[in-house]
């Protein structure tokens, strides 16, 4: 099963068969005071710089998010919205839980927008299906519901079922569903990363449906964060992890995600490795 996203000039494809897909998640305020600062007085020269520097870096799609307490987060989101992507020709993940504000930015974008994100919440599935559908988006479904993360796979799973199906009575194919299982902190649950795994075996093998993750939160307030989510990353590709929230300035992350599309088969004759070893090895040289 394939997911399609577009720009108005470039697709970008995720499934099981195609390179791994970094979601850039650096165009959010969230614990970064400074850019919440510059972006809601705003200044968004950060917003057009981050979005440069992770599609430099190899990033195919960005997550645009505006949440900050206190700014008009509709007028601020679509104003980012505009101008990423009048800065880079790459598909967006539209960012929000404020309804009106993913309205609105929907509104604004011209090509097939990722949602992020709709839960298994009866009222959320209610308010938000209907907008990715008559804005022709694919969407990102959470598998929580009222009860919040839940610790077995498979109450993840019976949730993950749900949104698909919801999704289906709204006219939203499964191709256009991508389902986060739900990654947390390993520091805080030495099961989280189990738990997560196992989340995104059971949902690939019973629904086929591609897989996303804000692969960064397994490792939130760990030592070594970069190779930690790295790792995670690349031992969810093995059971099913198509695409990823990341940051796509790690050179861990990218290594991790570029390695694991040799070893799957995907980068066929290790071509895109190969050509990025020499680039990095040409950038050094011209250091």
């Amino acid at each position: 099963m394939e997911t399609v996203l577009a720009s108005p000039n470039r697709e970008v494809v995720i499934g099981p068969d195609r390179p791994f897909v970094i979601v850039g998640e650096r165009i959010n305020p969230t614990g970064r005071r400074a850019f919440a600062e510059r972006i809601s007085g705003g200044d968004l020269e950060p917003v057009r710089e981050e979005a440069l520097a992770q599609v430099r870096a190899g990033a195919p799609v960005l997550d645009v998010n505006a949440g900050i307490p206190g700014a008009d987060e509709v007028d601020l989101l679509v104003r980012m919205v505009k101008l990423v992507a009048e800065t880079v020709d790459v598909p967006l993940c539209i960012d929000s839980s404020t309804d009106a504000a993913l309205e609105a930015a929907l509104a604004v974008y011209e090509g097939k927008a990722l949602v992020n994100s709709v839960t298994g919440e009866e009222d959320k599935l209610e308010r938000i299906l209907p907008l990715v559908k008559r804005h022709g988006a694919a969407v990102i479904g959470m598998a929580n519901d009222e009860r919040g993360p839940l610790p077995d796979p498979a109450e993840r799973l019976a949730v993950a079922r749900k949104i698909v199906q919801r999704a289906a009575d709204h006219g939203i194919p499964a191709e256009d569903v991508l389902i986060d299982p739900l990654a947390m902190t390993v520091g805080a649950d030495p099961d989280a990363g189990r738990v997560v795994l196992e989340t995104m075996r059971l949902v690939r093998e019973e629904l086929g449906v591609n897989l996303i993750c804000g692969a960064s939160n397994v490792s939130f307030g760990m030592p070594g964060r970069a190779e930690l989510t790295a790792t995670f990353v690349a031992m969810g590709r093995m059971v099913g992890l198509t695409s990823a929230i990341a940051n796509p300035l790690s050179r861990e992350m990218r290594m991790a995600t570029l390695g694991s599309d040799v070893l799957l088969g995907i980068d066929r004759y290790a071509a895109t490795w190969l050509r990025t070893l020499r680039a990095e090895q040409a950038a050094g040289a011209e250091g």
